[in-house]
Formats: structure tokens, C-alpha cells, sequence
């Protein structure tokens, strides 16, 4: 039972990656493609569940008016068939209701869910290029990648379960408290009213602060995972110190915005308890009135602070899920800067892949300046013949490296083409243009990956006499056994 839940959404979904939108009801549509019929389904068995929850608070009320006029003798013979109705549906149909709606959420919503955005977004920013992750910290890449699937579920689940439950449960309520007696809902009413005021008010100052917690968090973290990352060079400087004020600076910014959330809920959560207290008063104390005045049943009476009672409870619970809800449309809107970025460099729609037959290397007119007016490289004109070696000499900054990277098509040329064998590099397929060039950068870069995988790493299919000869032809055998 629990697979076929799970089966029913897909969380690694084989289509590629689109550029994701840069608003935010657009963007979370489209990660939720493939999940819609789940989402819907769901929401109708939360409706269900809040029409019979409140429905059993009306049952009780009629429960303790028969109890006070009835004829115990003859109770069972008038009322057995509501009383065996009642318990089918207290006994059978709301379990049943329950475990659909566990199983629709817990197995086929929650882990597939924010997978598939993973998934998607992923393979979305492995095709941006180098200058994207060159402008922004690793660990801060991936912290939002993280924080956003899981902040897109959260939104859309908590609007299309909390959001839809919240909002049957107080309709049925009112349409229940009026059939009671309409003056009853005079305070409700007016509850209500200074309720949506007060998250009307704080709430969206609430989001504010979410969205700037959402980004010193992924600062944090991205400057905590640059530490570590660069380790060695730390050590190697002594820059310990330097190091942990540079992440103390992080936190702080951090705690500020966290000390900015924590006295908006504090003031949401007084207002509201406060709120609750007096709702609870005026409904007991016109519900007395009314019943003094014979316009009430007991049974009413019953009704009418039962809700009100459990309507204590829920808007705590409510604060917080909104609040909560908030938070994470901060962190979605956080988070969409960055995944929505567009691809800077893509492959045209008729590339091909490139055909290597002599592997000569043309350099015409090229100028780069990495977006600025002039530098770098001005009108270079250069040509490589097969075969042939050549060494670039020139002071530190001159553009070494990046007219390499310009051949690799890390960037694209600002004038002039770049052209192998005659083919314009920005004719073919990035990778099938990067999958023949070879090349050792000047920092020493392994994968958190064995050591195999790391040597097989351009070459997956290699068997394993070539993977020894590459290991040989290094001359690493040694180290590597050792």
C-alpha cells in the first residue's frame, strides 16, 4: 500500500530542466508540475475532515438536548438510527478519511515533493557557467537549493491543506453557530475581524524578515563552507582568527534578523491569546444571556463554548502555520533570485557536436574584456596548427587563463570567433566541444568521490587496464596503494 503511494508522483522526472519563472505564484507552478492531481485530492479530503469535525461539535450539542428532554427508556427507539450513523461515521468513515488523506501527504507528496524540485533545479544551474558559480559561494548555491524545495512544498502544501482547512473549518463553524442562534456569531465576528487584522498587519513584516533571515542564512553558511573548503590555505596563512571573525560578522547579521522575528511573534502571539480570552468571555456570557431569556437550548449553550474553546486552541496553531507560511514564501522568494538566473551561455538550437579531424586552433580578431570597456584581451589574432605546442607568457592578469577559458567556452568572446577545424566553437555542443580538449587547471581539484572516480572522471567508460595505465603514466602507484 505504502509503495503504491509513493509511486504515484515521480521524484526524479526524466524531462530536461526549463528556465524557472521570476515570479513567485509562477515559480512554484512550476515546480509543481506532475503533482497537481495529489495536491488536489488532498485538499478535498482535508475539506472532509474539517465539515465532519465540526459537524461531531453539533451532534454533541443535539447529543445533550436530548439528554435533557428525552425519555431514557425510550431514547435508544427513537434516536438509534442517527446514533448508528454517527458512530459509522466516527468509527469507520473519518479513519478512513484520515489514513488517505496520511497516505496522499506523507508518502506521495512530502519526499517525492521537494525531490523533484531538487532534481529539477539541479540539472537546471549545472548548466550555468563558470562566471555564475565564480560570483557566488559554493556551499550558498546548494543551501538554497536545499531551502527552496523545501520552502516551495511548505508553501503550496500549507495554502492548499492548512490554508483549505482553516477555511472550511470557521465556514462550517459560522453556518453551525448561526443555526443556533444568530447574535452568537456577533463575537465571532467581531474575533474574526481583529484576528485577520493583527496577521494582516504583522504577518507580511513577519515575510520581510523571513526573506532577510532566509539570505544572511545561506551567507553563513556559504562563508562557514568556504572556510572549509580552503582549509589548507588557512592553515597555511594562520588565518584561523581572521577566519572565525570573518564568520562571526555572518552571524551576527544572522542574529539580528532572528531577533527581528522573534519580537514580531512575540507581539502576534500576545495579541492573540488576549483576543482569545476575551472571544471565550463574551461567548459564555451572551450564551447565559440568551439562555436566561429562553432563547437557547442547553445544547446550544454546548455548542457555542465547545467552538469557541477549540477555537482557542486552533489560533495558536493557525499563528504559527501562517507565520510558518510566510517565512517560507520568504525563502521560496529568497531562493528564485538565484535558481531563476538565466543561462548565459547555451548551445545554439542546431548545434552539433564537434567533429575533431586535425584539431587546429584559430583565434580571429577576439576581444574580451569581461563586460567592462577595454582589457584583457584586445583583437588577438592567433593561430595553433596540429600538433603543435606553444607556450603563452605574460605577467600575472594578462589573460592566460582566460584565453584558455574562452576556448572552453567558460565565456563567450565579447568580438571576433574562436573556431577549430573551421567550426565556430559557438556552432557546436558545449560539451562535445569540452569533451576534446584536455585540460589540467592550475588548482588541484578532487571530488568528494573515491579515488577512482575521481581518474575515471573524464573518462567514465574506461575499463580498468586503461584506469592502470592512467595511474602509471601519472606516475602514482605508489601513493595511491599506500
Amino acid at each position: 500500500m505504502f509503495k503504491f503511494f509513493e509511486s504515484l508522483t515521480e521524484p526524479l522526472p526524466p524531462g530536461e530542466p526549463e528556465k524557472p519563472p521570476e515570479t513567485l505564484v509562477a515559480f512554484c507552478r512550476h515546480y509543481t508540475r506532475g503533482f497537481g492531481k495529489p495536491l488536489i485530492v488532498m485538499s478535498v479530503f482535508t475539506a472532509l475532515l474539517a465539515i465532519l469535525e465540526v459537524s461531531l461539535f453539533g451532534f454533541m450539542g443535539q447529543l445533550v438536548d436530548w439528554l435533557v428532554v428525552k425519555d431514557p427508556e425510550t431514547f435508544w427507539q427513537e434516536e438509534s438510527s442517527t446514533l448508528i450513523t454517527m458512530s459509522v461515521i466516527v468509527l469507520v468513515v473519518i479513519p478512513i478519511l484520515t489514513l488517505l488523506h496520511a497516505l496522499v501527504v506523507h508518502q506521495t507528496l512530502l519526499g517525492n515533493y521537494p525531490m523533484a524540485i531538487r532534481w529539477s533545479a539541479h540539472r537546471y544551474l549545472l548548466r550555468q557557467s563558470v562566471s555564475f558559480y565564480q560570483n557566488d559561494f559554493a556551499g550558498r548555491i546548494a543551501t538554497k537549493v536545499m531551502q527552496t524545495s523545501l520552502a516551495v512544498r511548505e508553501t503550496v502544501m500549507k495554502i492548499l491543506d492548512v490554508m483549505v482547512y482553516i477555511g472550511v473549518y470557521f465556514t462550517t463553524m459560522l453556518v453551525l453557530v448561526w443555526s443556533a442562534d444568530p447574535r452568537l456569531l456577533i463575537p465571532m465576528i467581531i474575533w474574526l475581524a481583529l484576528y485577520i487584522g493583527i496577521q494582516w498587519r504583522l504577518v507580511p513584516k513577519l515575510k520581510k524578515v523571513s526573506t532577510e533571515q532566509a539570505d544572511a542564512r545561506s551567507v553563513m553558511t556559504g562563508r562557514l563552507v568556504d572556510s572549509y573548503t580552503n582549509i589548507s590555505t588557512v592553515k597555511l596563512f594562520a588565518h584561523t582568527q581572521k577566519e572565525s571573525q570573518y564568520a562571526k560578522a555572518s552571524m551576527k547579521d544572522f542574529l539580528k534578523t532572528v531577533y527581528l522575528q522573534m519580537r514580531l511573534v512575540t507581539k502576534i502571539s500576545v495579541l492573540i491569546e488576549v483576543s482569545n480570552y476575551i472571544l471565550a468571555f463574551c461567548i459564555a456570557a451572551l450564551a447565559i444571556y440568551l439562555w436566561a431569556d429562553n432563547a437557547i437550548t442547553v445544547g446550544a449553550i454546548a455548542v457555542a463554548v465547545s467552538l469557541t474553546l477549540r477555537l482557542n486552541g486552533m489560533s495558536q496553531w493557525i499563528m504559527w502555520e501562517i507565520s510558518a507560511l510566510f517565512e517560507n514564501i520568504g525563502t521560496v522568494a529568497d531562493g528564485m533570485n538565484t535558481i531563476s538566473k538565466t543561462i548565459v551561455i547555451t548551445d545554439r538550437p542546431n548545434a552539433k557536436d564537434i567533429v575533431v579531424t586535425k584539431g587546429k586552433i584559430d583565434f580571429e580578431a577576439v576581444s574580451f574584456h569581461y563586460g567592462k570597456e577595454s582589457g584583457v584581451i584586445e583583437n588577438l589574432n592567433l593561430n595553433v596548427q596540429p600538433g603543435e605546442k606553444i607556450g603563452l607568457v605574460g605577467r600575472s592578469g594578462a589573460g592566460k587563463s582566460t584565453l584558455v577559458n574562452l576556448l572552453m567556452r567558460f565565456y563567450d568572446v565579447e568580438r571576433g570567433a574562436i573556431l577549430i577545424d573551421g567550426q565556430p566553437i559557438t556552432d557546436v555542443t558545449q560539451d562535445s566541444l569540452r569533451a576534446h580538449i584536455g585540460m589540467v587547471t592550475q588548482d588541484t581539484s578532487l571530488l568528494h568521490r573515491s579515488i577512482r572516480e575521481n581518474i575515471l572522471y573524464g573518462n567514465p567508460d574506461a575499463s580498468d587496464e586503461e584506469l592502470l595505465h592512467a595511474i602509471e603514466q601519472a606516475q602514482a602507484t605508489e601513493f595511491i596503494y599506500e
